[in-house]
């Protein structure tokens, strides 16, 4: 059949009780017949202002009940949703808004300032919609406040939707711009289901959807740890809203507190989280560690990380106090999902970066020959099946990243692995430069040119070096300009005037020379080296 989340929404809406709740903050409980009126009506307000089905609405929030219920009003109108990283600074965010072309933007008042400086440089933005606190007055004149949109005809809206209907999804791009990935729905919600399969068996029709939602009423609730504004946090976060659950949100948004995920767990009987790595599983193990027994973890199910591997002991140590709980990796990218799984239980381990591939998966060489499982080759992990159209306006990166071979399409992100003759994959990590840093990816490209604004810096190169806590740690090596003096967090605070957080070094080095091949090209190998030396990581 053809799935398109829109209807979807109105079937499961149709089925669920009075009292089943949607959506979970705090306090605030959003039941399932209050959150079907609520969309709808949000989609007629949108609709009214003459926004066309197609459209594109920038999402600019942290994970709050506004973020699912608005995308599940886009659904139901048709419009296209656009992920966007509030980290990000004003350069990166006029980059977002102007390249996806949104009409629309959603943003949440602590961003006003934000949005009032960026809106004349963005004429294409018809419709700006401000989320305020409870009982707090919106900062913004130009924008209409979110809930103004949500007491209208709450009734279901006589619209044609369709399965090629599309969403899109921000991720990082090889010159450290951001590149959306073009889902329509029907292919991501087959390919969600491929990779559901890896784990359950999933309904294969409309029928078997709904009596799986009226079973999950009121039990599946989805903790988004991570972002929304992210694939891992997004995907799973839709997946409760889809299939009948709710989605817990947490309270303190500016920040994570690993205690109040717990206290959120115990008051609401959450059964799934979502993590991105040890980031997120270190300090929860910890509070569970310094308080033990202080939460009732008996309604948890399932733990999930994609993007960012978690280690073994982590799991092992969550286990102890959840041992009914499956701690699961999902290896997979914004550009395919289900590439494999990973999945840990209390009757066993599985060693840290191996997985179980997908049956669409096969791993090639760098010109397009598929590696002999067993063999030990390293290759390409290419994921085939229910793939994405490719990159929203760039036709070069589609086409380097979705690759036909033998006749068949393959999403080929960039992540090397070998093989086993069992079927199980090893990665071995990206083999461009790419660092990722706590489940978010950043190229050393734009960061090295920020760098290289500075006068004191002559020339600077930057790489990622293994971090407990991180994964990777954002690292510049800097060759500095020849009479100057500038410090690390000199250098440290020029790069946060330009770039997002996240993409600040965690550490700024001095090198004389950078050593650059005659014709220019950087050795990373070797800057990577000297700098595990200097800051005493082994090899």
């Amino acid at each position: 059949m053809e799935w398109i989340y829109g209807d979807m929404l109105d079937a499961v809406a149709a089925q669920m009780p009075a009292d089943a709740p949607a959506l979970i903050h705090g306090d605030r409980v959003v039941l399932w017949p209050d959150f079907d009126r609520r969309t709808n009506a949000i989609a007629r307000a949108v609709q009214a202002q003459g926004i066309e089905p197609g459209a594109k609405i920038g999402f600019y929030m942290r994970n709050r009940p506004e973020y699912p219920e608005m995308l599940a009003a886009s659904f139901k109108a048709r419009l296209v949703h656009v992920n966007v990283n509030y980290r990000y600074q004003p350069e990166e965010l006029r980059y977002i808004f102007d390249n996806s072309d949104s009409e629309v933007v959603i943003f949440a008042s602590e961003f006003a300032a934000q949005v009032t400086a960026l809106r004349p440089m963005l004429p294409q933005v018809r419709l700006w919609i401000e989320v305020t606190d409870p009982d707090a007055q919106p900062g913004c004149d130009f924008a209409v406040p979110y809930e103004s949109l949500t007491g209208g005809d709450g009734a279901p809206l006589e619209i044609e939707r369709s399965p090629d209907d599309l969403l899109l999804l921000y991720t990082g791009g090889t010159t450290g711009m951001p590149k959306g990935v073009m889902w329509p729905m029907n292919t991501l919600r087959k390919a969600h289901m491929e990779g559901t399969a890896l784990l359950a068996e999933p309904p294969t029709n409309l029928e078997e959807h709904l009596a799986l939602a009226r079973e999950n009423a009121g039990v599946l609730r989805q903790l988004p740890a991570c972002p929304m504004m992210h694939g891992t946090g997004l995907f799973t976060a839709m997946g409760s809203m889809l299939g009948g659950g709710a989605v817990v949100t947490l309270p303190t948004q500016d920040h994570f507190r690993a205690e109040e995920l717990w206290q959120a767990v115990d008051r609401h009987k959450v059964s799934n989280i979502a993590i991105v790595g040890d980031a997120f599983a270190r300090p929860m193990l910890q509070v569970l560690e310094d308080n033990p027994g202080a939460y009732d973890l008996s309604s948890l199910q399932v733990i999930i990380s994609s993007g960012v591997m978690w280690s073994r002991e982590i799991k092992q140590g969550l286990l102890e106090h959840a041992p009914q709980a499956v701690m699961a990796d999902s290896f997979g990218a914004s550009e395919a999902i289900g590439f494999g799984t990973s999945v840990m239980t209390v009757d066993g381990e599985i060693q840290t970066a191996k997985f179980t591939i997908g049956d669409k998966c096969k791993v090639f060489s760098e010109d397009g020959r598929e590696i002999t499982p067993g063999s030990g080759e390293a290759g390409l992990i290419a994921r085939g099946g229910h793939l994405p159209l490719g990159y929203y306006k760039d036709e070069e990166k589609t086409a380097s990243t979705f690759r036909t071979i033998n006749g068949a399409r393959y999403s080929i992100p960039g992540d090397f692995c070998t093989v086993e003759a069992d079927g199980t994959l090893t990665l071995l990590g990206r083999g461009s430069v790419c660092i990722n840093t706590g489940g978010e990816k950043v190229y050393p490209e734009e960061i090295e040119e920020v760098l290289k604004q500075h006068d004191a810096v002559d020339d600077a190169l930057v790489v990622g070096v293994p971090d407990e806590k991180w994964g990777q740690a954002v690292t510049a090596v800097v060759e500095p300009t020849p009479g100057t003096n500038a410090g690390e967090a000199q250098l440290r605070d020029h790069v946060r005037q330009h770039l997002a957080g996240y993409k600040v070094p965690k550490r700024v080095l001095f090198r004389d020379s950078l050593h650059r091949a005659p014709n220019g090209k950087a050795d990373y190998k070797a800057t990577t080296a000297y700098a595990r030396a200097t800051l005493g990581i082994p090899d």
